[in-house]
């Protein structure tokens, strides 16, 4: 454990250390959201950056670590938001939405969902990172997927298509509709490929 600095008063363990770094590079985003470093985080906490090096392994990392920690607020909102909600596809749709709507307020999301401090929205959309908190959202539905045939391969691709489509409306968002109108398109096409899943995903006369 490294000891020197803290201002004063080090830590009693590694897992107070992490604890408190991640808490600085909270403060640190909070200021500078996805632009925050690795010496900022250092410099709040009154460390030099090789003792967070020594718990990190760089910016990416840390940004990472400290969003996971952060996001539980954002899925409990989430669920709480399409938990009156009985269709399947309105459930999808709703949840598609608030994300969507919540994203520019989110800075622990946005670090999520574009990789941490280097990524963006045109690369690192489906990391695994964004794609195991994807998988996150879908599972904390009230939608059955066992009940509809999905398979963890089935989920994985619906959480990829998810990924790729709020990429598409972040960079895109297509033409002018109102909330209401955007839902009810979503709910629509939703509704559509939510189909059952064990249908099979090659055409039984395509070719070898």
């Amino acid at each position: 454990m490294r000891t020197h600095g803290w201002r004063g008063a080090p830590p009693c363990d590694d897992a107070e250390a992490r604890e408190r770094i991640i808490g600085a590079a909270m403060r640190c985003i909070d200021r500078y959201g996805s632009r925050t470093r690795l010496a900022d985080v250092a410099k709040d906490l009154g460390v030099t950056r090789q003792t967070v090096y020594f718990y990190f392994a760089g910016t990416e990392e840390l940004l990472v670590a400290t969003a996971q920690h952060a996001v539980g607020g954002f899925l409990d909102a989430l669920a709480a938001h399409v938990a009156p909600l009985e269709e399947d596809a309105e459930i999808l749709a709703e949840g598609f939405y608030y994300t969507l709507d919540r994203l520019p307020h989110e800075p622990y999301l946005g670090i999520l969902l574009a990789s941490g401090h280097t990524g963006t929205f045109t690369q690192g959309i489906t990391s695994p990172t964004a794609m195991a908190f994807g998988r996150t959202i879908l599972t904390r539905f009230t939608i059955d997927w066992t009940e509809r045939g999905y398979t963890d391969t089935d989920l994985d691709e619906l959480v990829e298509l998810m990924l790729r489509l709020l990429q598409s409306f972040v960079i895109d968002t297509g033409p002018s509709r109102t909330p209401d109108e955007f839902r009810a398109y979503l709910r629509r096409w939703f509704a559509r490929f939510l189909l059952d899943a064990r249908w099979p995903s090659v055409p039984e006369n395509s070719a070898p």
